[in-house]
């Protein structure tokens, strides 16, 4: 009798059943389908920095997201299993003790995931047959306009011109395999002691108190679409600072993979088909194409995205002032609004798209610091951390990246138009301070 042939699909970061390519042609073309998630410990050490590469906010929320993406995984009697090890060492193993005849994950493109990518291919058994592909874009590389080397280093004319010639495509969703496929094994529990991090509460102040996965993030765009209809608003209010319903909030489950641009895009069309469609409506799929403009210029410029000149090569006299970091990272600058900012990042792990943008510039451009040590600080801290977006607006703020215009925030000013009655600042700083 001929044994079933076996894929393995390896998740990263993308963390969901629907929409997912490397498990939608595993599901096609194979007859069993397991599934494995790798908790690295690299992602928990100490970066050159001197900050862990992943806290205790994202890693709760990978958590969260992993474990619901096993009981979605059952829904399609597909077992996923769980280790707290390199991927290169713990794969080739599971890969022989299942016989695998493939492995299926998602294609990537900065150094770390491909370094990470090309060990394991070079050791797993080679006569397992390897499947990547790009899973992360709201237009896919193939779709573009333009070769990745010809991708504008103006984000307007990458937009207009995507806009105009590429498209969408439909979202994926995979076949459900026979009952016999779900492997009754012991399988591991991953908690935030196995990472080495201590168990938390969050602050009840957090403008995210949502928790980690596919079906949180697809409970969050019901709600924020068609429940609430807050997307129609979105343009006026996504530049808030408190509260769970100034913006949209995706941008933690899109970073893992809970869900996909273009699950998000296609809700819009049909938002705007059955509710409304307005200047709000488009700001939204504006904001997932500014998302695949950090991942295409980061695909275009490579390891220049994490060098201190940035992809303009240009030089600046940066400090790396262990006491000014520092007082930028506990809220104890001269700029009230950045304090309260950089509690709230140390407190819940979020900050606001506004809150991003004044902290940066008041690090790089008030303080010049290295803005490589603010970019590591929030790559440890943030529930959203995203290669591609983080470093490219930290490049961005600081005058090496795609900004033509070398802007400087004034934080004063901006606290006074998106803060004017002082309730933010007051929210997250002790009264004696502020």
């Amino acid at each position: 009798m001929q044994k079933s042939k076996t894929a393995i699909v390896w998740f990263t970061n993308n963390l969901r059943v629907n929409d997912n390519k490397a498990l939608y042609e595993a599901c096609e073309k194979y007859e069993r389908v397991i599934g494995v998630y790798c908790f690295n410990p690299n992602l928990h050490e100490k970066t050159q920095f001197g900050f862990k590469k992943t806290e205790k906010f994202r890693a709760k929320f990978t958590i969260e997201s992993v474990e619901e993406l096993r009981e979605n995984l059952k829904t399609l009697n597909i077992s996923l299993f769980l280790c707290y090890e390199h991927p290169q060492l713990f794969l080739p193993k599971f890969c022989l003790k299942h016989n695998a005849d493939a492995l299926f994950f998602q294609k990537e493109f900065t150094s770390e995931e491909t370094t990470e990518i090309n060990d394991v291919k070079k050791s797993i058994p080679e006569n397992i047959e390897v499947f990547e592909f790009y899973d992360q874009f709201l237009f896919d590389p193939s779709d573009l306009p333009f070769k990745i080397p010809q991708t504008p280093q103006i984000f307007t004319e990458f937009r207009k011109k995507v806009e105009k010639y590429s498209k969408v495509n439909n979202v994926l969703s995979p076949v459900k395999k026979s009952e016999d496929n779900l492997l009754d094994e012991q399988n591991e529990t991953i908690t935030l002691k196995t990472l080495g991090l201590s168990n938390f509460i969050i602050s009840t102040k957090t403008a995210f108190p949502f928790k980690g996965g596919e079906n949180s993030a697809l409970k969050r765009l019901q709600e924020y679409f068609f429940k609430s209809e807050n997307l129609s608003f979105y343009k006026k209010t996504r530049n808030g600072l408190l509260g769970t319903e100034y913006s949209s909030k995706f941008s933690p489950w899109l970073a893992n993979g809970c869900i996909s641009a273009k699950t998000i895009y296609w809700k819009v069309k049909e938002y705007e088909k059955d509710i409304k469609k307005n200047d709000s409506t488009y700001w939204l799929i504006f904001e997932l194409i500014w998302r695949d403009y950090f991942k295409y210029i980061s695909m275009k410029h490579g390891n220049d995205l994490f060098k201190l000149e940035g992809i303009r090569q240009t030089n600046y006299e940066w400090k790396s002032t262990q006491t000014l970091v520092q007082k930028w990272i506990n809220g104890e600058t001269n700029e009230p609004f950045v304090n309260a900012n950089m509690i709230e990042l140390k407190e819940t792990g979020w900050m606001s798209n506004r809150g991003r943008q004044n902290v940066a510039s008041y690090f790089a451009k008030e303080l010049l610091l290295d803005w490589r040590i603010g970019a590591a600080y929030f790559e440890s801290m943030l529930l959203d951390y995203d290669v591609h977006s983080n470093y490219g607006n930290w490049q961005y703020v600081a005058g090496v990246g795609n900004d033509p215009r070398n802007r400087k925030f004034n934080v004063k000013l901006q606290a006074e138009r998106y803060d004017s009655n002082g309730k933010f600042q007051r929210t997250w700083l002790q009264p004696m301070l502020f």
